[in-house]
């Protein structure tokens, strides 16, 4: 599939290998993380919306050149809101219902939903979605559950993510159903050092090759 053909999800789930997770409560950092992150070669960023700041912080991510910035945890119709009127690239959720799919398709923007059962990807592809966060990975079979989760709905792609690491992350990458992943590994909890979230950053982009 060529890049004319490709939908805007799919185009932003082959950016990187790796998605970041981003939960950030001080909007003073978000533009080091985010300069970091897209001079490591990771330009496709995910902010989770768990704190106050959640959406400054997407703003604040949004000057950045070369980043790719979208809203995760979205979990309502006012979440989505919020999300797009900061800007959002792109939508996130950690599970999908009827009601948020169908407002999230209708606003156009490119949108991963998060999946776990054969039910929740059936839900989506009636809603014309083929694309999707396998969430929580681990705690939801692992590999093993992804590799028969796949097998009937060969035209699905997903980003697994919960649990993932920069060990584990090419096992799940092999997968030909596995786009990218989802990682909170990249920026450590609690501190903000640009050159080793750069560092982290490429060390991800060189494992893919």
């Amino acid at each position: 599939m060529n890049a004319e053909t490709m939908r805007p999800i799919e185009k932003i789930m082959r950016t990187g290998p790796v998605i970041p997770v981003l939960t950030i409560h001080d909007v003073s950092v978000a533009r080091p993380i985010a300069e970091a992150l897209v001079r490591g070669g990771l330009r496709v960023l995910e902010v989770t919306l768990r704190t106050p700041v959640a959406l400054d912080v997407i703003r604040e991510m949004r000057t950045v050149a070369g980043a790719i910035v979208g809203a995760g945890t979205v979990i309502d119709e006012r979440g989505l809101q919020g999300a797009l009127d900061a800007g959002s690239e792109f939508i996130v959720s950690p599970g999908l219902t009827r009601t948020l799919g169908q407002a999230v398709v209708a606003s156009g923007v490119p949108y991963l939903p998060g999946v776990a059962t054969a039910s929740d990807i059936m839900q989506g592809l009636e809603l014309g979605l083929k694309h999707f966060k396998f969430f929580p990975a681990e705690t939801s079979g692992g590999l093993p559950a992804l590799k028969a989760l796949a097998s009937p709905f060969g035209g699905a792609r997903f980003c697994p993510t919960g649990g993932i690491t920069v060990e584990s992350m090419m096992k799940w990458l092999a997968l030909d159903s596995v786009l990218c992943v989802g990682g909170s590994w990249l920026v450590p909890a609690g501190r903000v050092d640009a050159g080793d979230i750069e560092r982290r950053a490429r060390d991800a982009v060189a494992r893919r090759g």
